[in-house]
């Protein structure tokens, strides 16, 4: 008995002992994941390309799509043991050299840095390294453009040439600088942005939107941006990430916003991923591309028919709407297929990444209405639901109201579209504002274009969040529109900063750039800022060798803009106009006790302004100020108009 006991005693210590070792197993292993993302890794990039390159924890959304390309990656599998990162579902790509792996980086989940393991029988694993980042800001701090903003546009090749050492980068396909020729390049970058900030800042402008400076790794023409050739780099001829990051923490300092141009409709055929496409539809009209692969340009047929309308048209026959979503831009821009959802996730990730990085004020999205329109909705969706005071403006080239209005979210759409799109352009209010100084008066032309174009914001969602801008880096500029008119192009420019709107000017305005040589020829459009490379004659940084016209309007614009960077009652304030009389518009602008009156007289010989039509404003004897000159001007029953031009008064100062 005795020894039985004995046997039962040992045989209890025994379980005992098991017991507390597998427990203090798990006890050890827990702890080593939960301090696992504390662990130093040891870097190994082993694989040719992963993106995007880097992710952040503590997102609304867990969820998270690495592309992994290199060769014959399907076959392998993918592994990550990180607290709080799981591999939900391994996706193979048509061409055995993609992987797209569907992570979900859950709360608990630590900024660190840890190894994906790839693992193939009878090989030895492939290790790449991965970082999850700490994010520097909430989603509600990324606060985006409004009404109180004015957007400095630059074509960065042409504004200024910071750094000459990275005008020539060997090994990519348009190496040359040739500041003769517009369609070359001319060597500006983002250290000649940077190195004239004080100038944009002091001019009175609060936001630069520059053209794209993604890699654009073209055989020519590259200056312009449009081709993109890598989403996640800078083109090294541009400078680096850190040059950007720099760039937007300079004007972040200064209260100013940096809007990055994205471009979600197409890629530039020499983009890496052109040579191995991951899906058989990646791009539209795919396999007539890698058909004629060798003669695309002599055979390409699949470009798109322009017809933005098919996006509304309750009529649209199926062709048109197909053609005009699906059909490449030009033959150098690959059409992105957005309805592929790996290329949707790919898109959406990449502008979330751009954001991140370099803590953006904004998104100027291009040819908005050539994607897919549902994808685009789900894009805008998703970059507003995780930043809710961000902004983003689209491209939509259309003259008519109906179609800008449509793509303003909240707008109430007969086909229940939902855009999540704040800022569609108000290229309409552009053509108006020509028109009306072009033409002479009479009952249907003159003035009465801007009144009646105003009167078309009972469409609009919130007329105050459209954007408005005289010209382009797609257009004549404005001075060459109105005719070298300085006089003309004044009223334009004072008319669109008094409007409900977010205004955006094209570098070089301020100085009446203009195209006359070629109207319209985009290379001449987007010359060269004077003063912005070593040896110019002219700087109009400085003022030096400038002509009086353009000092005089450089003055002009700066006053106004300066002014209108602290003016409420043009941010905010309510817009009261009175139909034009006689060559004259008249124009308010009200909050609480500040009014700003614009005035726009088309007379060449002096002339008095009855002041009684106005008197529902409640301005009779008072003083008010005129911007410009800081002159005061009492407001009786009658108003002296000396000259044609624009009058801007306000009670404020």
């Amino acid at each position: 008995m005795i020894k039985g006991l004995k046997h039962h005693f040992y045989r209890g210590i025994m379980l005992f002992l098991v017991t507390v070792n597998i427990a203090c197993k798990k006890e050890a292993n827990m702890s080593k994941d939960k301090t696992s993302e504390m662990v130093e890794v040891i870097e190994q990039n082993d694989l040719n390309r992963i993106e995007p390159m880097n992710w952040w924890v503590g997102f609304k959304n867990p969820k998270l799509q690495l592309l992994v390309h290199h060769p014959n990656i399907s076959v392998w599998e993918p592994e990550i043991s990180y607290l709080g990162v799981t591999i939900d579902k391994v996706n193979p790509g048509d061409s055995p050299n993609y992987l797209f792996i569907d992570l979900n980086i859950s709360e608990v989940a630590k900024a660190g840095r840890f190894n994906i393991v790839f693992k193939k029988e009878g090989e030895a694993d492939l290790i790449q390294t991965y970082e999850l980042k700490e994010r520097q800001n909430s989603s509600e701090d990324f606060v985006g453009f409004d009404s109180a903003d004015v957007v400095y546009l630059i074509t960065p090749d042409r504004f200024a040439n910071g750094n000459p050492k990275n005008d020539i980068v060997l090994g990519m396909r348009e190496e040359a600088i040739n500041r003769k020729d517009n369609y070359a390049r001319h060597g500006g970058d983002i250290e000649g942005i940077l190195n004239h900030v004080d100038y944009i800042d002091n001019m009175g402008f609060t936001a630069i939107w520059s053209c794209p400076l993604l890699t654009n790794d073209m055989p020519e023409s590259s200056y312009h941006g449009y081709a993109i050739t890598d989403y996640y780099q800078i083109d090294p001829r541009y400078g680096t990430l850190e040059d950007y990051i720099a760039l937007s923490a300079n004007l972040k300092e200064r209260g100013m916003k940096l809007i990055m141009d994205m471009v979600a409709n197409h890629c530039g055929v020499e983009h890496w991923w052109m040579k191995d496409l991951p899906f058989k539809d990646w791009i539209n009209h795919q396999a007539h591309y890698e058909k004629n692969i060798d003669n695309w340009e002599g055979s390409m047929s699949k470009t798109t028919n322009h017809r933005r309308t098919t996006n509304q048209d309750i009529y649209a026959s199926e062709v048109d709407k197909e053609n005009m979503s699906v059909g490449w831009f030009v033959s150098a821009m690959p059409d992105l297929n957005q309805r592929n959802p790996y290329m949707a996730r790919y898109t959406i990730q990449n502008s979330i990444w751009w954001i991140e990085t370099a803590n953006l004020g904004g998104i100027r999205q291009d040819t908005y209405p050539y994607p897919d329109k549902d994808f685009m909705s789900q894009w805008a969706g998703e970059i507003m639901n995780e930043y809710p005071n961000f902004s983003i403006v689209g491209e939509e080239w259309s003259l008519n109201p109906l179609l800008i209005g449509y793509w303003q979210d909240g707008a109430n759409n007969r086909d229940g579209y939902k855009s999540n799109l704040k800022s569609p352009m108000d290229f309409a209010m552009q053509q108006w504002i020509v028109e009306a100084l072009n033409e002479d008066e009479n009952w249907d032309t003159g003035l009465i274009k801007i009144y009646e174009g105003l009167a078309n914001d009972f469409h609009y969602v919130k007329p105050k969040d459209i954007m408005v801008f005289p010209d382009n880096h797609d257009m004549s500029r404005i001075f060459t529109q109105l005719h070298g008119n300085v006089v003309n192009t004044k009223m334009a420019l004072s008319h669109l900063l008094m409007l409900p709107r977010i205004p955006q000017i094209y570098y070089g305005t301020e100085i009446l750039m203009h195209d006359f040589e070629k109207p319209g020829d985009h290379g001449l459009i987007r010359s060269d800022f004077p003063g912005g490379w070593s040896g110019d004659k002219v700087n109009a940084f400085t003022g030096k060798g400038l002509k009086p016209d353009q000092k005089n309007m450089q003055s002009y614009l700066k006053k106004l803009l300066n002014y209108r960077k602290e003016s409420k009652a043009i941010h905010d304030g309510k817009t009261v106009h009175f139909a034009p009389e006689n060559g004259i518009y008249v124009l308010f602008r009200i909050y609480e006790n500040e009014t700003v009156v614009h005035i726009i007289n088309k007379n060449e010989d002096e002339l008095e302004l009855d002041l009684s039509r106005f008197e529902e404003i409640g301005l009779s004897g008072k003083s008010l100020t005129n911007v410009i000159t800081g002159a005061s001007v009492k407001w009786n029953k009658t108003l002296v108009l000396k000259n044609k031009g624009s009058l801007i008064l306000t009670t404020k100062l």
